[in-house]
């Protein structure tokens, strides 16, 4: 509904981004972060395109923006609903590298099926992947101090 989307807007402004062409805007994205389990969890609310411009990148652009800014304040994951049918939204969450989390029977008032996406964003700080670990060599494994 509008107020809702009012109030995502109003609430999270830093995470409504808009796409503007020759003045007029063309698109929007609505999200939020929230605490989860001592970290922080991001919520795309809302992605729209004019139908004319869609499949021309502005949909992953304002996704993108998003999830950055999300990124900028400590999410560690972002999560939203698609669709089942919508064949063009789940592909571009896709190529964004979200995955299908599990799908939600009847949650549209419409009875339609969704699926939760998520995507995890890199953490700072994390434990770096060990050298040639990623290119298929065997890590060095330190010996043991007796049997294991």
């Amino acid at each position: 509904t509008t107020y809702t989307y009012r109030f995502f807007c109003q609430t999270w402004p830093q995470l409504t981004h808009f796409a503007v062409v020759d003045g007029r805007e063309v698109g929007a994205v609505v999200g939020k972060v929230e605490p989860r389990g001592g970290t922080y969890r991001g919520y795309v609310a809302m992605l729209v395109v004019e139908r004319q411009l869609r499949g021309r990148g502005v949909g992953k652009a304002l996704v993108r923006r998003v999830v950055d800014t999300m990124a900028e304040m400590g999410v560690e994951e972002v999560v939203l609903e698609a669709e089942c049918t919508n064949t063009g939204a789940l592909r571009l969450y896709a190529d964004l590298g979200f995955v299908r989390d599990k799908r939600l029977v009847k949650y549209y008032l419409n009875g339609g099926d969704a699926f939760r996406l998520k995507l995890l964003l890199p953490l700072e700080g994390v434990i770096a992947v060990p050298e040639g670990l990623l290119s298929g060599e065997a890590p060095a494994v330190p010996p043991t101090a007796g049997p294991v």
